[in-house]
Protein backbone atom coordinates (compact mmCIF):
# COMPACT_ATOMS: atom_id res chain seq x y z
CA UNK A 1 0.00 0.00 0.00
CA UNK A 2 1.03 3.36 -0.87
CA UNK A 3 2.30 5.35 1.28
CA UNK A 4 1.42 9.21 1.62
CA UNK A 5 2.17 12.65 2.98
CA UNK A 6 -0.56 13.42 6.28
CA UNK A 7 -0.13 17.17 5.18
CA UNK A 8 -0.82 19.57 3.53
CA UNK A 9 0.21 19.65 7.12
CA UNK A 10 3.25 17.63 6.04
CA UNK A 11 2.97 18.34 2.36
CA UNK A 12 5.15 21.35 3.05
CA UNK A 13 7.96 18.91 3.86
CA UNK A 14 6.42 16.05 1.89
CA UNK A 15 6.64 17.88 -1.44
CA UNK A 16 10.25 18.06 -1.20
CA UNK A 17 10.12 13.91 -1.15
CA UNK A 18 7.36 13.21 -2.74
CA UNK A 19 7.21 15.24 -5.99
CA UNK A 20 10.29 14.36 -8.18
CA UNK A 21 11.31 15.67 -10.94
CA UNK A 22 9.04 15.39 -14.57
CA UNK A 23 10.52 14.48 -18.14
CA UNK A 24 10.70 17.17 -20.22
CA UNK A 25 8.77 15.47 -22.76
CA UNK A 26 6.05 15.64 -20.26
CA UNK A 27 5.70 19.29 -20.96
CA UNK A 28 4.18 18.37 -24.40
CA UNK A 29 1.33 17.00 -23.03
CA UNK A 30 -0.27 19.44 -21.73
CA UNK A 31 -0.96 21.11 -24.81
CA UNK A 32 -4.38 20.78 -26.01
CA UNK A 33 -7.32 21.94 -27.33
CA UNK A 34 -9.55 24.47 -25.79
CA UNK A 35 -8.74 28.26 -24.85
CA UNK A 36 -5.37 29.10 -26.16
CA UNK A 37 -4.74 25.74 -26.80
CA UNK A 38 -4.78 24.46 -23.34
CA UNK A 39 -6.50 21.10 -22.82
CA UNK A 40 -8.76 22.80 -20.02
CA UNK A 41 -12.16 21.29 -19.45
CA UNK A 42 -14.76 24.14 -20.78
CA UNK A 43 -17.70 22.66 -19.19
CA UNK A 44 -16.43 20.18 -15.28
CA UNK A 45 -13.85 21.73 -13.55
CA UNK A 46 -11.42 18.38 -13.24
CA UNK A 47 -9.80 18.52 -10.06
CA UNK A 48 -6.70 16.30 -8.69
CA UNK A 49 -7.47 15.60 -5.09
CA UNK A 50 -6.40 13.42 -2.24
CA UNK A 51 -9.19 11.27 -0.99
CA UNK A 52 -8.67 11.12 2.14
CA UNK A 53 -6.94 14.43 4.10
CA UNK A 54 -9.10 16.25 6.05
CA UNK A 55 -9.29 19.10 6.28
CA UNK A 56 -8.34 19.77 2.81
CA UNK A 57 -9.70 16.99 0.60
CA UNK A 58 -12.10 13.82 1.14
CA UNK A 59 -13.69 11.50 -1.47
CA UNK A 60 -17.10 12.53 0.77
CA UNK A 61 -16.44 16.37 -0.49
CA UNK A 62 -16.01 17.39 3.58
CA UNK A 63 -12.59 19.39 2.76
CA UNK A 64 -12.24 23.11 2.58
CA UNK A 65 -10.93 22.63 -0.78
CA UNK A 66 -13.87 20.98 -1.86
CA UNK A 67 -15.45 23.72 -1.22
CA UNK A 68 -13.42 25.85 -2.89
CA UNK A 69 -13.71 23.86 -6.19
CA UNK A 70 -17.47 23.92 -5.82
CA UNK A 71 -17.06 27.96 -5.24
CA UNK A 72 -14.00 27.98 -8.30
CA UNK A 73 -16.65 25.50 -10.46
CA UNK A 74 -19.88 28.59 -10.23
CA UNK A 75 -17.23 31.35 -11.16
CA UNK A 76 -15.71 30.15 -13.84
CA UNK A 77 -19.03 28.97 -15.10
CA UNK A 78 -18.51 25.28 -15.06
CA UNK A 79 -21.25 22.75 -14.78
CA UNK A 80 -19.89 20.45 -11.67
CA UNK A 81 -16.95 19.40 -10.42
CA UNK A 82 -15.70 16.08 -10.97
CA UNK A 83 -12.61 14.25 -8.98
CA UNK A 84 -9.27 12.22 -10.09
CA UNK A 85 -8.22 11.11 -6.40
CA UNK A 86 -4.61 10.10 -6.11
CA UNK A 87 -3.04 9.74 -2.47
CA UNK A 88 -0.19 12.86 -1.83
CA UNK A 89 2.60 10.54 -2.52
CA UNK A 90 5.69 10.11 -4.76
CA UNK A 91 3.91 10.94 -8.32
CA UNK A 92 0.92 12.94 -7.24
CA UNK A 93 0.92 15.69 -10.28
CA UNK A 94 2.70 13.16 -12.65
CA UNK A 95 -0.42 10.80 -12.45
CA UNK A 96 -3.02 13.23 -12.40
CA UNK A 97 -2.36 17.07 -13.69
CA UNK A 98 0.67 16.19 -16.03
CA UNK A 99 -1.05 13.02 -17.25
CA UNK A 100 -4.44 15.32 -17.84
CA UNK A 101 -6.66 13.50 -15.79
CA UNK A 102 -7.50 16.81 -14.24
CA UNK A 103 -6.92 20.25 -14.45
CA UNK A 104 -6.44 21.87 -11.03
CA UNK A 105 -4.63 20.93 -7.49
CA UNK A 106 -6.83 23.19 -4.95
CA UNK A 107 -3.69 23.84 -2.33
CA UNK A 108 -0.13 23.61 -3.39
CA UNK A 109 2.71 25.56 -1.63
CA UNK A 110 4.09 27.71 -3.61
CA UNK A 111 7.41 27.44 -4.85
CA UNK A 112 7.36 24.10 -6.01
CA UNK A 113 8.54 23.88 -10.68
CA UNK A 114 6.05 20.27 -11.09
CA UNK A 115 3.10 23.26 -11.01
CA UNK A 116 2.69 26.58 -12.25
CA UNK A 117 1.69 28.52 -9.01
CA UNK A 118 -1.05 30.76 -9.26
CA UNK A 119 -1.39 33.66 -7.04
CA UNK A 120 -1.42 32.55 -3.14
CA UNK A 121 -5.14 32.43 -2.04
CA UNK A 122 -3.74 32.10 1.85
CA UNK A 123 -1.06 32.50 4.08
CA UNK A 124 -0.90 30.34 7.11
CA UNK A 125 2.12 28.85 9.31
CA UNK A 126 3.36 26.05 11.75
CA UNK A 127 1.60 26.41 15.26
CA UNK A 128 2.00 25.54 18.32
CA UNK A 129 -0.95 24.19 20.32
CA UNK A 130 -1.00 23.49 24.07
CA UNK A 131 -4.02 23.64 26.53
CA UNK A 132 -4.79 26.64 28.33
CA UNK A 133 -3.82 27.39 32.32
CA UNK A 134 -1.56 24.48 31.98
CA UNK A 135 1.64 26.68 32.61
CA UNK A 136 2.14 27.47 28.99
CA UNK A 137 -0.51 30.17 28.49
CA UNK A 138 2.50 33.03 27.87
CA UNK A 139 4.82 30.63 25.40
CA UNK A 140 4.96 32.00 22.24
CA UNK A 141 8.21 30.71 20.60
CA UNK A 142 9.75 27.44 20.48
CA UNK A 143 12.90 29.25 21.99
CA UNK A 144 10.79 29.99 25.28
CA UNK A 145 12.96 28.58 28.04
CA UNK A 146 9.14 27.26 29.29
CA UNK A 147 9.57 24.69 27.37
CA UNK A 148 12.49 22.94 28.68
CA UNK A 149 11.51 19.64 29.96
CA UNK A 150 8.35 19.65 28.59
CA UNK A 151 7.08 16.64 26.37
CA UNK A 152 6.87 18.48 22.58
CA UNK A 153 5.40 16.62 20.09
CA UNK A 154 6.51 17.20 16.47
CA UNK A 155 6.20 16.03 13.20
CA UNK A 156 9.83 14.34 12.10
CA UNK A 157 11.31 16.00 9.06
CA UNK A 158 9.28 19.66 9.45
CA UNK A 159 10.61 22.56 9.80
CA UNK A 160 9.95 23.01 13.75
CA UNK A 161 11.79 20.04 14.07
CA UNK A 162 15.16 22.06 13.11
CA UNK A 163 14.19 25.04 15.82
CA UNK A 164 13.68 22.41 18.19
CA UNK A 165 16.69 21.01 17.82
CA UNK A 166 18.51 24.32 17.76
CA UNK A 167 16.68 25.54 21.16
CA UNK A 168 18.25 21.69 22.74
CA UNK A 169 14.88 20.04 23.56
CA UNK A 170 15.27 16.75 21.25
CA UNK A 171 15.59 15.26 24.52
CA UNK A 172 11.79 15.62 25.38
CA UNK A 173 10.48 16.00 21.65
CA UNK A 174 8.01 13.24 21.33
CA UNK A 175 8.54 12.41 16.89
CA UNK A 176 5.30 11.51 14.46
CA UNK A 177 5.80 9.99 11.54
CA UNK A 178 5.54 12.31 8.63
CA UNK A 179 4.22 9.87 6.36
CA UNK A 180 1.22 8.11 7.10
CA UNK A 181 -1.55 6.18 4.96
CA UNK A 182 -4.73 8.04 6.23
CA UNK A 183 -7.08 5.81 4.33
CA UNK A 184 -5.80 3.25 7.01
CA UNK A 185 -4.69 4.92 9.96
CA UNK A 186 -6.20 8.13 11.89
CA UNK A 187 -3.94 11.96 10.35
CA UNK A 188 -1.16 12.59 12.55
CA UNK A 189 -3.05 15.59 13.34
CA UNK A 190 -6.06 13.99 14.83
CA UNK A 191 -3.11 12.01 16.94
CA UNK A 192 -1.30 14.59 18.14
CA UNK A 193 -4.00 16.81 19.93
CA UNK A 194 -5.41 13.26 21.28
CA UNK A 195 -2.19 12.93 22.99
CA UNK A 196 -2.09 16.32 24.12
CA UNK A 197 -5.58 15.67 25.55
CA UNK A 198 -4.61 13.10 27.41
CA UNK A 199 -1.16 14.35 28.82
CA UNK A 200 1.19 11.96 26.86
CA UNK A 201 2.60 15.21 25.30
CA UNK A 202 2.62 19.36 26.96
CA UNK A 203 2.71 20.75 23.46
CA UNK A 204 1.58 20.16 19.53
CA UNK A 205 3.52 21.86 16.83
CA UNK A 206 2.72 21.05 13.67
CA UNK A 207 0.99 22.78 10.22
CA UNK A 208 -1.73 25.55 11.26
CA UNK A 209 -4.73 24.41 8.88
CA UNK A 210 -4.75 20.92 10.33
CA UNK A 211 -4.00 22.58 13.77
CA UNK A 212 -6.55 24.68 13.75
CA UNK A 213 -9.24 21.96 12.45
CA UNK A 214 -8.22 19.12 14.50
CA UNK A 215 -8.09 21.55 17.91
CA UNK A 216 -11.26 22.79 17.52
CA UNK A 217 -12.67 19.18 16.98
CA UNK A 218 -11.35 17.72 19.97
CA UNK A 219 -11.25 20.64 22.59
CA UNK A 220 -12.34 24.14 20.98
CA UNK A 221 -10.85 26.19 24.16
CA UNK A 222 -6.93 24.86 23.25
CA UNK A 223 -4.16 27.87 22.99
CA UNK A 224 -3.31 27.63 19.16
CA UNK A 225 -0.37 29.69 18.57
CA UNK A 226 1.51 31.01 15.05
CA UNK A 227 5.00 30.77 15.11
CA UNK A 228 4.99 33.23 12.01
CA UNK A 229 7.64 35.15 14.13
CA UNK A 230 10.28 32.35 14.71
CA UNK A 231 13.82 33.68 14.62
CA UNK A 232 14.64 31.05 12.35
CA UNK A 233 13.79 28.86 9.81
CA UNK A 234 10.51 28.77 7.40
CA UNK A 235 7.52 28.16 9.31
CA UNK A 236 4.65 30.26 6.73
CA UNK A 237 3.74 29.54 3.80
CA UNK A 238 1.69 31.20 0.72
CA UNK A 239 -0.87 28.58 -0.52
CA UNK A 240 -1.97 28.95 -4.22
CA UNK A 241 -3.45 26.64 -6.80
CA UNK A 242 -1.51 24.26 -8.89
CA UNK A 243 -1.98 24.16 -12.81
CA UNK A 244 0.53 22.91 -15.92
CA UNK A 245 2.75 25.13 -17.19
CA UNK A 246 1.03 25.62 -20.43
CA UNK A 247 -1.85 26.63 -18.95
CA UNK A 248 -1.40 30.67 -18.89
CA UNK A 249 -4.87 31.76 -19.75
CA UNK A 250 -6.11 29.43 -16.96
CA UNK A 251 -4.01 30.46 -14.69
CA UNK A 252 -5.50 33.97 -15.24
CA UNK A 253 -8.64 33.12 -15.18
CA UNK A 254 -8.28 31.40 -11.47
CA UNK A 255 -6.28 34.98 -10.33
CA UNK A 256 -9.02 36.44 -11.84
CA UNK A 257 -11.45 34.42 -9.34
CA UNK A 258 -8.87 34.66 -6.51
CA UNK A 259 -8.87 37.98 -6.29
CA UNK A 260 -12.67 38.84 -6.82
CA UNK A 261 -13.46 36.51 -4.29
CA UNK A 262 -11.05 36.29 -1.31
CA UNK A 263 -14.02 37.61 0.97
CA UNK A 264 -15.90 33.92 0.49
CA UNK A 265 -12.59 32.34 0.26
CA UNK A 266 -10.95 33.33 3.91
CA UNK A 267 -14.95 32.74 5.09
CA UNK A 268 -14.52 29.20 4.13
CA UNK A 269 -11.27 29.12 5.36
CA UNK A 270 -12.40 30.52 8.65
CA UNK A 271 -15.41 28.16 9.22
CA UNK A 272 -12.43 25.22 9.22
CA UNK A 273 -10.55 27.42 11.67
CA UNK A 274 -7.28 27.48 9.23
CA UNK A 275 -4.90 29.95 10.89
CA UNK A 276 -4.64 32.57 8.30
CA UNK A 277 -1.97 35.54 9.05
CA UNK A 278 -1.16 38.76 6.07
CA UNK A 279 2.57 38.92 4.58
CA UNK A 280 3.42 40.75 7.81
CA UNK A 281 2.97 37.84 9.89
CA UNK A 282 0.09 39.36 11.29
CA UNK A 283 -3.57 37.34 11.72
CA UNK A 284 -6.23 37.81 9.54
CA UNK A 285 -9.82 37.65 11.57
CA UNK A 286 -13.16 37.13 9.59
Amino acid sequence: MMQRANFRQYRIAAFIAAMLAMPSAALAQSAGLGAAGELVDPDILRVCADPSNMPFSDQSGKGFENKLAELVAAKTGRKSVAYTWYPMATGFVRNTLRSNHCDIIMGYAQGDDLVQNTNAYYRSTYVMVYRKGAGLDDVVSIEDKTLAGKKIGVVAGTPPAANLAKAGYMRSVVPYPLMVDTRLAPSMADVMIKDLMKGTIDVAILWGPMAGYYAHEINPDLAVVSLAKEKSGHMAYRITMGVRPSDQEWKRTLNKVIKENQPEINRILGEYHVPLIDENDKPITQ
